[in-house]
């Protein structure tokens, strides 16, 4: 992506990182897993090195969503958020994802994935706010140029090669080899790390390495932000993998239900979030279906190898229409 490209800092209890520990890693990552692309050409030491730091980095940057149900004293029926787990949030999400994608057919590989994003941008200094409606059209198999919309700006993206690959999976017939098992999918989006690995740092332009213990939370990071992934960047979803998203966060330690926010869109939500990361899930305050992403972040530069933030800004991403149609520019 352009510009999102910036995570926060961890929370002051992880063990610290370097500012140029932090940018190699993510220019490695964006090098290694969206250019690149190629199943297994990451060595396991550079996936050590950059996971924890660089997992999200890959799709969004931050941004915590806050988020409740409040009594309207109209006397409604509604569930009260606020008697709500997050992870009891995330089974009633589960469960409405179901509901809402039985029967959906399968997409064929000559298809696109039609997206329709709503995009609120709010920048803290100054509280300008910008907003964008991003379309895009991306091959079901990889197979066909794509038409990606971000930020009003068109991005024509050639076919993916032979041995590409997003993780998690773009293409269809991938993602319907994923588990949609919640305790396989979870092992699956922690990518294989255990506390028993070391996580790695270099600094830029340096071959020294300094390595530390690999906590449980670095690795639920990793796992909360590969399963932000599944919604940053545009795909449809086989049957159960969605539902079986929200089941495997809910079974991640640490999570947080908040309260009091709504989308881009203006829609009343509740949210998830896990401490540290500065994005998190929204969900529709009455019947769980999820809305969308709110994020923080800033605009960055590159400088002698260092990042430099400026622009920091709270952003609100709004999914209003996913289907499948036949061609670019068409729609469902």
């Amino acid at each position: 992506m352009d510009d999102l490209t910036v995570v926060r800092e961890f929370e002051a209890d992880v063990a610290p990182l370097t500012d140029d520990a932090r940018g190699a890693a993510r220019v490695r990552l964006r090098r290694a897993i969206i250019q690149e692309g190629r199943p297994g050409a990451l060595s396991r030491r550079l996936m050590l090195r950059v996971a924890v730091v660089g997992t999200a980095t890959a799709a969004v940057a931050g941004g915590v969503v806050v988020a409740a149900r409040h009594d309207d004293g109209g006397g409604t029926d509604a569930p009260r958020m606020a008697t709500l787990s997050a992870a009891e949030l995330l089974h009633k999400a589960a469960a409405r994802s179901r509901a809402d994608s039985a029967g959906t057919p399968v997409p064929r590989d000559d298809q696109y994935v039609y997206t329709k994003m709503f995009i609120t941008r709010t920048y803290v200094k100054g509280g300008k706010r910008r907003t964008w409606t991003d379309e895009s059209w991306t091959s079901v198999d990889g197979s066909k140029p794509s038409r990606r919309q971000e930020y009003g700006k068109i991005h024509n993206d050639p076919p993916l090669g032979k041995h590409q690959v997003m993780w998690p999976p773009t293409e269809y017939a991938e993602l319907a080899k994923w588990p949609t098992d919640p305790d396989k999918l979870l092992d699956r989006l922690r990518m294989g790390l255990s506390t028993d690995d070391k996580l790695a740092n270099a600094t830029v332009g340096s071959d020294e390495v300094h390595e530390v213990p690999m906590r449980q939370e670095d690795i639920d990071r990793v796992a909360f932000g590969g399963a932000v992934q599944f919604f940053a960047v545009p795909r449809i979803m086989p049957p159960g993998l969605e539902a079986a998203t929200f089941e495997a966060i809910a079974r991640i330690h640490r999570i947080r239900i908040d309260r009091e926010a709504v989308d881009g869109l203006g829609r009343k939500g509740v949210a998830v979030s896990y401490p540290g990361l500065d994005f998190a899930f929204i969900f529709d305050v009455t019947d769980y279906t999820y809305l969308g992403l709110r994020l923080k972040g800033s605009t960055a530069d590159v400088v002698d190898g260092k990042f430099k933030h400026r622009d920091w800004y709270h952003e609100l991403r709004a999914r209003q229409e996913l289907g499948v149609v036949d061609r670019i520019g068409q729609r469902p």
